[in-house]
């Protein structure tokens, strides 16, 4: 993917995750891979209102090409990036339901539906750590091969081969959490049927 088309897709997912409340003001960073760099939301702007140009180039070992402030937690996109060869896009949001069992330190239950299964797998709930932390970077990096995180109390990560699979990851997360809540005490599908559709 060239960088001119990188930065409207991310600015397109970035419009979409604000106008579906996704993530709100200045929360979250989301990012894509170049040949040898990424492209990630700049720090401290707000997601509904960036344009193309924004976007900061950064280098994989963290370096700034060009101009821009990247995102305080571009260190933990670059992790999973490294972790994962096949991981084209990330996206880091604060979603509310998912946000409501970070904060009451329950994981998403993603065996509620088909979907959740396919889409997510097991979901781990990551422990607290400071937002841009090193100690937050290690922590995401030791669950790499998760295509969908919970971070105690701050908010989701997803990731995908592309933007796209990035963004439905995050949306299907938020869906899920929301089920969960709304459902109650329900029963996740039977490891049988887990199996079965994993097989699909």
């Amino acid at each position: 993917m060239n960088e001119e088309t990188a930065r409207k897709m991310l600015l397109s997912a970035c419009n979409m995750l604000y106008e579906r409340k996704l993530t709100i003001s200045a929360g979250g960073n989301m990012s894509v891979r170049l040949e040898d760099s990424i492209l990630i939301t700049p720090s401290g702007r707000n997601k509904g209102l960036l344009r193309a140009a924004d976007m900061v180039k950064v280098s994989m070992d963290g370096d700034v090409i060009g101009s821009g402030k990247p995102s305080i937690e571009t260190l933990m996109h670059l992790a999973l990036y490294n972790a994962n060869p096949r991981t084209n896009a990330i996206v880091h949001c604060h979603p509310l339901y998912c946000t409501v069992l970070a904060v009451k330190g329950e994981k998403v239950k993603s065996d509620l539906t088909p979907e959740g299964v396919l889409l997510l797998g097991d979901v781990p709930m990551v422990g607290y750590f400071t937002p841009g932390s090193k100690e937050l970077v290690d922590a995401i990096a030791s669950n790499a091969s998760s295509m969908a995180m919970i971070m105690e109390r701050h908010g989701a990560i997803t990731q995908g081969t592309t933007l796209e699979e990035a963004y439905n990851r995050m949306e299907e997360l938020e869906f899920q959490a929301n089920l969960q809540i709304l459902a109650g005490n329900a029963k996740g599908l039977p490891r049988s049927e887990i199996d079965k559709i994993l097989g699909i």
